[in-house]
Order: C-alpha cells, then structure tokens, then sequence
C-alpha cells in the first residue's frame, strides 16, 4: 500500500515542556536520530484531526483532549517522498504514557529544544510557534540532509 504525502506532527505541552520522541528504531526512517514531535501519515478517509488523534494515542497512549492546528508545513528531501505535515501543539490530555514502538519519549523543557538533534527547518516552525504566530506556510528543502531552503507564508527566510 502506497503512503499517504499527507501527515500530522504534534507537540504536546506541558508545564513549559514538550514531548519529544527520538526516533532510534525504525529502519530507512527519515528521522533516524532525530527529535520529533508525534504523529504520522494519514489512513483513507481521515481528516486531519482524526490522524492526529490516532497517530498521538498509537505512539504515546495518550488521549488528546485540547489542540491546535498551526500551520502547514511542505517537507521535501532529495532522498524521500515529499510530505506535506498538519502541525499541532496539543494541551490538554489524558491517559498514561506509555512505551513507543518508534522510538524514546521524554518531556524536553522547550528552552533545552534546541541542545537536541532536530531537523534544521524545526527550529523555524518552534520560533514561530514560540511567537504564537497565526497560521502558517513553511516550505522546507533538504538535499542530504542540510536545509537549502526554507520558505515562509510564500516569502524565502
């Protein structure tokens, strides 16, 4: 089965934190090393909430019940298919965490973001989301890895 370009990412809040998974198990995964929010591709027939809750209660047992859609963001990478990410931030759940089959989670001070192995592009979209800005386009371009473009509500950063 074909994979859909479509997927939500989250970044759940809590007391000035969010909770990271970095994504040590996968093989041939684009974000091999690095930390992410969670979610993950949409299924036929969902809307983005729908993705969302699922991808969030799959990876971290959690039951969203407080979010936000943020904005769009258009991920293409010379060695993978383009992906074109709803991103949330989520601030309200229920529910116990549990183990991630993809990897580690751990609740990360959001001033400690950066100290982590992140895609260059996320530090972008967590100032933006830092400023609270209103509902955003965030195109970002990699070639082997290296961020060569990133591109802004249509305008180049």
């Amino acid at each position: 089965m074909e994979r859909s370009p479509l997927t939500t990412l989250c970044y759940i809040e809590r007391e000035d934190q969010y909770l990271m998974l970095h994504r040590t198990v996968k093989k041939n995964d684009v974000n091999k090393d690095k930390w992410i929010g969670v979610g993950g591709h949409f299924e036929t027939g969902e809307s983005p909430e729908d993705c969302l809750r699922r991808e969030v209660w799959e990876e971290t047992g959690l039951t969203l019940t407080s979010f936000r859609f943020r904005g769009i963001v258009t991920f293409i990478c010379d060695e993978y298919p383009v992906e074109y990410m709803c991103l949330y931030t989520a601030d309200g759940f229920e529910g116990e965490l549990k183990e991630c089959e993809e990897g580690h989670l751990e609740w990360v001070p959001k001033k400690d973001l950066e100290q982590l192995e992140l895609w260059e592009g996320d530090k972008i979209f967590f100032r933006l989301l830092a400023q609270e800005a209103p509902f955003f386009s965030l195109k970002l371009v990699y070639k082997k890895g290296a961020l060569m473009e990133a591109v802004l509500d249509g305008r180049s950063l």
